[in-house]
């Protein structure tokens, strides 16, 4: 029998950043409806330090992640892809449901600014797993 559970997939070009942010949200708040995957195009070596620290004023502690390639594996379990600024380096998978999320880079920002990309991450994935547990 086949899990339940969305599966849904996160996707930047480094996963240093976007991508690990809408994770950290997704796993916490569809704790228990959601598979979380997340991956980049081209994985950066590390996660965005800032990123890490404006992730852990959330209670969220992403410190243990380390950005990941993006494997056919994971687009083809996924249900949902979301992609954020990764264009045309990211495949497209047949008979996926796919949102693109305008949302600002937060590489190279300082800690203010990737406090705003936090707070627009947040909501964007609490809409999106409200969508996803109402359906």
């Amino acid at each position: 029998m086949s899990d339940p559970k969305q599966k849904i997939l996160f996707l930047c070009v480094h996963n240093a950043g976007r991508s690990q942010m809408a994770a950290g949200f997704a796993r916490q708040i569809g704790a228990n409806n959601l598979i979380v995957y997340s991956a980049g195009s081209a994985p950066g070596e590390y996660l965005n330090p800032a990123v890490v620290e404006a992730m852990s004023e959330k209670g969220i502690d992403i410190s243990n992640e380390s950005p990941k390639k993006l494997t056919d594996e994971m687009g083809k379990e996924a249900q949902v892809i979301i992609t954020m600024g990764c264009g045309d380096a990211c495949p497209v998978y047949i008979g996926k449901r796919y949102l693109d999320w305008d949302v600002e880079d937060p590489a190279g920002q300082d800690l203010e600014a990737v406090r705003t990309i936090r707070d627009e991450i947040e909501q964007r994935v609490a809409d999106l797993v409200a969508d996803l547990t109402i359906r």
